[in-house]
């Protein structure tokens, strides 16, 4: 395991620490991922319940159960979503884009690729370090 890790939503409301990732990096294809994060996938990793806490910003949490049984929790106020939770599992599941510091690991896999959509290849496409028209 890592040092201790903290994480925030963009508007800085909700932050969190964790002791380190206790699974892989992933990148989740899955629909409801990709719709709920509004991207080609979503990377996640496990991390288990004593080794994660809130630090401040609990107050402004909204959930969501995307599908039965599995819960989804993120920032009222800016949209950031934060972790996803199965009560019943010893781990929750953090959306590593929010750590403000590097977890020290690399992605494992892609899991639930089957979900992909044909556009989402990016085969052919530009692809520029920054913004494509300079800004």
């Amino acid at each position: 395991m890592t040092d201790t890790l903290s994480g925030a939503c963009l508007c800085k409301g909700i932050a969190y620490e964790i002791d380190g990732l206790d699974m892989p990096i992933v990148h989740c294809h899955c629909q409801t991922c990709r719709k709920a994060h509004a991207a080609p996938y979503a990377s996640t990793a496990g991390v288990l319940r004593e080794h994660f806490r809130w630090l401040r910003g609990e107050a402004l949490l909204a959930s969501f159960e995307s599908s039965p049984g599995k819960l989804r929790h993120f920032c009222s106020r800016c949209g950031t979503h934060l972790v996803a939770e199965r009560p019943v599992q010893p781990h929750v599941i953090v959306r590593v884009a929010t750590l403000d510091t590097d977890p020290g690991q690399r992605p494992a896999a892609h899991i639930w690729t089957a979900h992909d959509v044909p556009w989402l290849t990016a085969d052919g496409a530009a692809s520029f370090p920054e913004s494509r028209d300079g800004r």
